[in-house]
């Protein structure tokens, strides 16, 4: 996997920048063009003027193994990744805080994971429903915790200090680089670094196995759930962010759409659809490279409605 040399956007994104030029009713209809049906769902969560962000009383998953050597535990609001290498487990966020021991521990178990194999764990953005687990697997395993700098800054802000609920927040680790690939045994995973939720929220490129057959896969670690609690210069940053990545993304072939928040993409009914899939059937997280950069056009065209709303 490579780094895109410039913030290259694909076709699909009209503007082609965070002050793209049209009316609400233009980045609407262009949000609503690019949904198609697939992406309807999508559309109607992030052009809408309100939004239901994940909550801790969200419904459990069953823990189910999505890919060879991807896995999935958590809520339809809130999951956690686990990707299997050669030399141990990562965890892509830790969820919740108060959900340690009721919902993370016992997926894994469930799985027939060994916790001490737990060698990474990547939180995508700084807030607690991400990191809740993080610093469990620091004192217990030695797990090596990873995050960008300004999120590691966010969490160390005085203003971040008591909030991170029923577990302390991780000590500061690993930082990753915007770019610079993070390597465990024989996997390779891509940060891409996409501001405006929080300062430091990442994106994640990384390659799956279907019945041995080679997918990538890409998570925007950082999708605002509810613009109307994000800044109108954090939504700027945020479009830019998404036509960044998804330059990124194309460079990369991403063909599987995965999110650490999964509620507007279909995520429940796909897991149904995996639980029954026949031998000949195709893989229901498996889609075309366009379809993901369509995802990608609707979260941007809806942002930018949403920072209009706002009178931006």
């Amino acid at each position: 996997m490579r780094m895109s040399k410039g913030l290259a956007v694909l076709g699909l994104l009209v503007g082609g920048s965070a002050q793209a030029q049209g009316t609400l009713e233009d980045h609407l209809a262009r949000a609503k063009s690019a949904a198609g049906s697939r992406w309807t769902e999508a559309a109607n969560y992030f052009c809408g003027e309100s939004s239901v962000a994940n909550r801790p009383t969200d419904p459990a998953i069953e823990p189910t193994r999505l890919f060879d050597n991807l896995s999935v535990v958590g809520s339809v609001g809130t999951a956690v990744y686990i990707v299997e290498t050669s030399e141990g487990l990562i965890l892509i966020d830790a969820g919740y805080p108060e959900q340690i021991q009721s919902v993370l521990l016992p997926g894994l178990k469930a799985l027939g994971f060994d916790l001490a194999k737990v060698r990474y764990i990547i939180v995508l953005h700084g807030h607690s429903d991400h990191f809740g687990a993080a610093r469990y697997f620091q004192d217990t395993y030695q797990t090596k915790v990873f995050l960008s700098a300004p999120d590691w800054d966010l969490l160390d802000a005085p203003q971040a200090k008591g909030k991170a609920g029923a577990a302390p927040a991780p000590r500061r680790d690993q930082v990753v680089t915007d770019g610079k690939p993070i390597i465990l045994g024989n996997t390779t995973i891509l940060p891409v670094l996409v501001p405006g939720h929080t300062p430091g929220a990442l994106a994640l490129i990384f390659p799956v196995f279907d019945k041995g057959r080679k997918h990538t896969a890409g998570l925007f670690g950082g999708t605002v759930l509810t613009a109307g609690f994000v800044t109108a210069d954090g939504l700027r940053d945020y479009v830019k962010s998404i036509q960044k990545y998804a330059g990124i993304a194309a460079d990369n072939h991403v063909d599987v759409e995965i999110q650490n928040h999964p509620l507007m993409d279909g995520f429940a009914a796909r897991l149904e659809q995996l639980k029954k899939r026949r031998a000949q059937d195709p893989h229901p997280f498996v889609i075309k490279e366009s379809d993901y950069a369509a995802f990608l056009n609707v979260m941007s065209e809806c942002s930018q409605a949403q920072l209009i709303r706002k009178g931006n």
